[in-house]
């Protein structure tokens, strides 16, 4: 279902990441007032960011009242995720927790605790990216993580259908976010040059803008 942006109200979780604050800009440039659900607000860009709330993804009961707090919007953007790179013979017990708590149970609590305060014929977006279908040797962690969320969001979008709210799984290939810098554990491979955040992020506004309901690795260009 397509849907007008301008005057629409969009909570951006993760809007002070590389991804997440052009996500932001883009949406804000489309005429949405965007909110903002971060752990520290002072690196958020107040030309983009109209409010914000305080909450760590992990922290459940902290997630439940953000969202609250800034009710009623139109959509959630989940743009929020942790790496590790490693053989999963090495593989530490702390690694493979927190790839699950931020990649997978985050998100799934994100919808539960957001969907109530959603507008009918909204949407929840969440970057899976291309690991969740598309499994890497030495990011298979990560890889899992990625694929566990997919999996929800796909069952949810069809939880949500009655009341036409759109769950969007975008799974962008390899994006220059510096993410890949800042692992939990192990060495990035050398990966070729990844696509630039601003066009990820102008795709994602785009398919909400238009209706999309998936957005699967080919949707994206490096145009």
């Amino acid at each position: 279902m397509a849907r007008t942006l301008t005057g629409s109200h969009v909570v951006v979780v993760g809007a002070t990441g590389v991804l997440g604050a052009r996500i932001a800009a883009h949406f804000a440039a489309a005429g949405a007032r965007v909110s903002a659900v971060v752990r520290n607000h002072e690196r958020l860009d107040g030309a983009s960011v109209s409010q914000y709330a305080l909450a760590d993804v992990t922290d459940h009961a902290a997630l439940k009242m953000a969202f609250a707090s800034v009710a009623p919007f139109d959509g959630v953007v989940n743009a929020t995720g942790v790496v590790a790179f490693g053989s999963v013979a090495d593989l530490d017990d702390v690694t493979l927790a927190q790839l699950f708590a931020v990649n997978a149970i985050a998100p799934i609590v994100m919808l539960r605790e957001s969907s109530p305060h959603i507008t009918d014929g909204g949407f929840f977006v969440n970057l899976s990216g291309v690991a969740a279908t598309q499994p890497v040797a030495g990011m298979a962690a990560y890889s899992a993580s990625k694929a566990a969320a997919w999996a929800a969001m796909t069952a949810a979008a069809r939880e949500l259908r009655r009341r036409r709210i759109d769950v969007i799984d975008a799974r962008p290939p390899h994006t220059e976010t510096g993410l890949a810098t800042r692992p939990l554990a192990g060495t990035a491979p050398k990966m070729p040059e990844g696509l630039m955040p601003d066009a990820v992020a102008a795709r994602i506004v785009t398919a909400v803008a238009t209706g999309e309901r998936d957005l699967p690795t080919e949707a994206f260009t490096s145009q």
